[in-house]
């Protein structure tokens, strides 16, 4: 008896948000579940700037640590916009300073951008609800 192959299929695109930021701490309803909104923004030690009228909700998706979890919101400052991104695309910023919850600085499609810790995120709000694992 043969073990089954396994078929590895490498992803050439990943359907991504690029979200301009804004924010402050809050609770977001959002489809019958109340969501923590978050500031990126004071999470990395910047200045809480205010709320425009272009501000917006992103939902994201968490990791999945805490099943009283499943999304977190930011408060954007504009509309997020559908972004495919490819490899031959993006590339790493080395030259950027990392703040606490960034995972990288990346420049795509003549574009800067940062990728957010998703992770870390989900795990300081879930510290400060004292809510463990």
């Amino acid at each position: 008896m043969r073990a089954p192959q396994r078929i590895e299929k490498k992803i050439e695109e990943v359907a991504s948000l690029l979200i301009p930021l804004q924010g402050r701490m809050l609770l977001a309803s959002w489809r019958e579940q109340t969501i923590p909104l978050l500031s990126f923004e004071v999470m990395n030690g910047e200045e809480k700037p205010g709320v425009v009228t272009r501000s917006r909700f992103a939902v994201i998706n968490t990791t999945g640590q805490h099943d009283a979890l499943p999304f977190i919101a930011i408060l954007t400052q504009g509309l997020p916009r559908l972004a495919r991104v490819t490899e031959e695309e993006i590339t790493e910023r080395e030259d950027a300073d990392k703040k606490p919850f960034e995972l990288m600085h990346v420049s795509w499609a003549g574009e800067e951008a940062v990728i957010p810790d998703v992770e870390a995120m989900e795990r300081a709000f879930l510290d400060y609800l004292h809510l463990d694992n």
